[in-house]
């Protein structure tokens, strides 16, 4: 009997490692707001990292984390670190700024585990405020797919992004 377990779990394993193996190398994760502002205004929330960290929810994790400016703080090149039990380690740098559209960033984590991503911010007319995507997407290695039968990134990180995009509408909105 104990034999014939010990077949069932091995196969069973051995099944979830296959379909790990099936899931897709890369992810992205995408959430959009209306806000109710100007695009420039938008724009600059976004762009100076010292702003984005005023609205920023991964910032607020750990509050006795650090944040360290580098010497430039907007447009590309502005970049900051950060350092904290709760949020880990890692770096964010701006690679790409076009005003008042668009600006994108290098992402990486070195704690608690390490990655490197793009994020992406898009600023779009609309009406008279502006439509704002925050995007996240790199390559997703397979021990971050195994994670994700168990975790859904989408849903977790997407909901920081949710919550973000209401700090930035907030801010951005006041008069």
């Amino acid at each position: 009997m104990l034999k014939i377990s010990f077949i069932v779990v091995a196969l069973l394993l051995g099944a979830l490692l296959i379909f790990a193996a099936t899931k897709p190398d890369s992810f992205r994760i995408e959430r959009s707001t209306t806000i109710a502002a100007p695009p420039e205004k938008v724009f600059a929330f976004i762009n100076d990292m010292r702003q984005f960290n005023a609205w920023n929810p991964f910032a607020k994790i750990d509050p006795q984390g650090v944040i360290t400016y580098d010497a430039v703080t907007a447009g590309v090149g502005g970049a900051y670190t950060w350092l904290g039990e709760k949020s880990g380690a890692g770096r964010m740098q701006i690679s790409e700024s076009v005003t008042p559209k668009r600006v994108s960033a290098k992402l990486d984590f070195t704690k608690p585990f390490e990655a490197h991503n793009l994020v992406d911010f898009t600023i779009e007319p609309q009406g008279s405020g502006v439509n704002v995507t925050w995007a996240m997407h790199g390559p997703m290695p397979y021990i971050n797919r195994l994670m994700t039968i168990f975790f859904d990134m989408d849903k977790t990180v997407g909901k920081d992004f949710e919550n973000g995009l209401n700090n930035l509408k907030s801010l951005a909105e006041k008069v």
